[in-house]
C-alpha cells in the first residue's frame, strides 16, 4: 500500500484552507500533517491537525506538498521552507510582486512548483481547447466574458487573463467584458466569431469547494514530479 502524500496547508484559517481542511478527508492518497497560520492559533490542534504560527516553521513536522493560499506577505517563508525541505509547492495565492514571481521561478531549478490563478480541473481543460481553437482559427475575432458576484474587486478576472493568454496566438486580439452580480461564483466563456458562425467554450463553478479539490488534486499528483513549473493542466491525469 502507498503511503498518502503529507501535505502542509498554508493559509489555514482563510476560506480556502479551511475548505482544503475539510475536503481533504475525502480526497484519496493524501493526509493533512499540519496547518500552518499567519499568527498565533487560537487552537493548537483541530481534528488532529496540528497548527502552528509562521514563527515556528521549524517546528513543522515533515510533509512532502505545501499548499498555499495566504497573503503575498506569507509567500517567501513557505517557499523557502519547501526548498529546504525538498518539499513541492502548490500556490494560489494572487497578488505576488514581480520579485516574488521571480523567486517562485527559480525554486523550480530545485522543486517542484504549481503557481495558478484558478484550480478548477474544468477549467484547465477549458484552457487546452481554447489554445487549439486559437491555434485552429486564426483572424477570428476573439472575446472573453467573465461573470462573478459583485463583491468581486478585480476585473477581469485572472481567470479570464489566463484564458486571454490561452487565445493569444499569431498576435491575436483579445477582448475582455466583466459582469458582477449577486453571489455568481464564476462563469467563464470564450467566444470565437468568424463570418456567419461563432464558436462558444464556457466554463460554469457552482460552489468554490472545486477549486479546493483541485489544489488537492494537483499536490498530490506533483509530488515525486522532476523540480520544474507546472500547470494545472498538466497534471490532469
Amino acid at each position: 500500500m502507498t503511503d498518502p502524500v503529507r501535505l502542509l496547508i498554508h493559509g489555514a484559517s482563510g476560506r480556502m484552507g479551511q475548505a482544503l481542511l475539510r475536503l481533504s478527508a475525502a480526497q484519496p492518497g493524501c493526509q493533512v500533517v499540519a496547518g500552518m497560520t499567519h499568527r498565533a492559533p487560537a487552537q493548537r490542534v483541530v481534528d488532529g491537525v496540528p497548527f502552528f504560527s509562521a514563527s515556528e516553521l521549524s517546528g513543522i513536522p515533515a510533509f512532502d506538498a505545501a499548499i498555499d493560499f495566504s497573503l503575498p506577505e506569507g509567500f517567501d517563508p513557505i517557499l523557502a521552507l519547501c526548498v529546504t525541505r525538498g518539499a513541492a509547492m502548490v500556490s494560489g495565492t494572487t497578488g505576488l510582486s514581480t520579485a516574488q514571481r521571480d523567486a517562485l521561478a527559480a525554486a523550480a531549478a530545485s522543486i517542484p512548483v504549481l503557481w495558478a490563478s484558478n484550480f478548477s480541473l474544468g477549467v484547465a481543460v477549458l484552457a487546452e481547447l481554447v489554445e487549439r481553437a486559437a491555434a485552429a482559427l486564426p483572424g477570428w475575432d476573439c472575446d472573453v466574458i467573465e461573470v462573478h458576484h459583485s463583491g468581486k474587486k478585480d476585473a477581469p478576472s485572472g481567470t479570464a487573463l489566463t484564458l486571454g493568454e490561452a487565445a493569444a496566438a499569431l498576435d491575436r486580439p483579445v477582448h475582455y467584458a466583466s459582469i458582477r452580480a449577486g453571489d455568481i461564483v464564476g462563469e467563464h466563456s470564450v467566444q470565437f466569431t468568424g463570418p456567419g458562425e461563432r464558436l462558444e467554450l464556457v466554463h460554469r463553478a457552482g460552489n468554490r469547494d472545486i477549486f479546493a479539490r483541485g489544489a488537492l488534486h494537483t499536490a498530490v499528483r506533483l509530488v515525486g514530479k522532476a523540480p520544474a513549473a507546472y500547470r494545472v493542466r498538466d497534471l490532469l491525469d
